[in-house]
C-alpha cells in the first residue's frame, strides 16, 4: 500500500537535502554547461550528416545535453541510498511501519525533482545561449519526458545501492553503466550515423528513447514515432519501479 505521507516526509528530506548543498547543484550543472558552451558554440557550424538544414547543431545538441543531465543526476541518487545505509538512517526507516513501496516511491520522486531542476537549469542557460524554445504546450510534454528518463536511471541506481554496500563499488559500476549509455544514445549526433553493428545496442539504451522524444518536442525532429518514444519510456519506469521495490525488500542489509 502507498502511505502519502512517507513518500511526503522523504521527497521533503531530499529537497532540503539538495537546497543546502549548493556545491552539489554547481558540481551536478557544471560538466552540462560545458559541454553546451564549447562543444555547442565550437560545432555550430558544422554540417552534421543526418540532420536537416533547418535544425543548427547547437538545437541538436541542447535535448541532447538535457538527457545526459538527467541520467548523471538520476544514477547517481543511489549514492545518497548508500550514505542513508553507511550512517544508519535508512535501518532506521526500514524499522517504521512504512511499507517500502512508499519508501522507495519518496526516494523516487525526491530525486525526480532535483533531476528536473538541474534539467531546468541547462534548458534555461541553453536559451541564453540561443536555443530557441517551442510554444508551451511542448515545453509542459518535455517536462513529462524529463520525468520519464529521471525515474528509469533512479531506479536503476537504487537497485545498484541496494546490492552494493560502498561508495567507491557504487561509482565505479554506475560510471560504467552510464558513460556507454550515454555515448550510445545519440545525445551528441545522430544514432543513424552509427555503425549497424553499434546501433543495435543503442536500440536497447533507454536514453535513445529519451533523447529522440525531448529532440521531437523541442526541436520538431526525431528518428522514431514520438508515441513510440514515450510507450517505451513510460513501460520501462514501470518496470523499473517494480525491480527497485523487490530489491529493496530484499537487502538483506537492510
Amino acid at each position: 500500500m502507498i502511505q502519502g505521507r512517507v513518500v511526503y516526509v522523504l521527497w521533503r528530506r531530499e529537497m532540503i537535502k539538495y537546497f543546502r548543498a549548493r556545491s552539489r547543484i554547481a558540481g551536478a550543472i557544471g560538466m552540462p554547461a560545458f559541454m553546451l558552451i564549447f562543444q555547442g558554440m565550437g560545432f555550430r557550424k558544422v554540417e552534421f550528416p543526418g540532420l536537416p538544414e533547418s535544425i543548427g547543431y547547437f538545437q541538436y545538441l541542447v535535448p541532447g545535453i538535457i538527457g545526459m543531465t538527467l541520467l548523471f543526476t538520476a544514477a547517481y541518487a543511489g549514492m545518497s541510498v548508500i550514505m542513508d545505509k553507511q550512517f544508519g538512517f535508512l535501518k532506521e526507516v526500514m524499522v517504521t511501519p512504512a511499507s517500502r513501496i512508499s519508501i522507495v516511491l519518496g526516494m523516487i520522486s525526491g530525486s525526480a525533482t532535483t533531476s528536473l531542476i538541474q534539467a531546468l537549469i541547462i534548458m534555461m542557460m541553453s536559451v541564453l545561449l540561443g536555443f530557441k524554445l517551442p510554444f508551451l504546450p511542448a515545453i509542459l510534454s518535455s517536462f513529462v519526458i524529463m520525468v520519464l528518463i529521471s525515474m528509469i536511471f533512479i531506479n536503476i541506481g537504487l537497485i545498484l545501492s541496494s546490492v552494493l554496500k560502498d561508495f567507491h563499488g557504487f561509482s565505479t559500476v554506475i560510471n560504467f553503466i552510464a558513460f556507454p549509455l550515454f555515448l550510445l544514445s545519440g545525445a551528441l549526433f545522430p544514432v543513424s550515423n552509427l555503425p549497424a553493428s553499434i546501433r543495435i545496442l543503442s536500440y536497447f539504451d533507454p536514453l535513445t528513447y529519451g533523447v529522440d522524444a525531448l529532440r521531437g518536442v523541442l526541436i520538431g525532429h526525431c528518428e522514431f514515432s514520438i508515441v513510440l518514444d514515450i510507450s517505451i519510456l513510460f513501460t520501462l519506469s514501470v518496470l523499473m519501479v517494480c525491480a527497485s521495490g523487490y530489491f529493496f525488500r530484499r537487502a538483506e542489509t537492510i
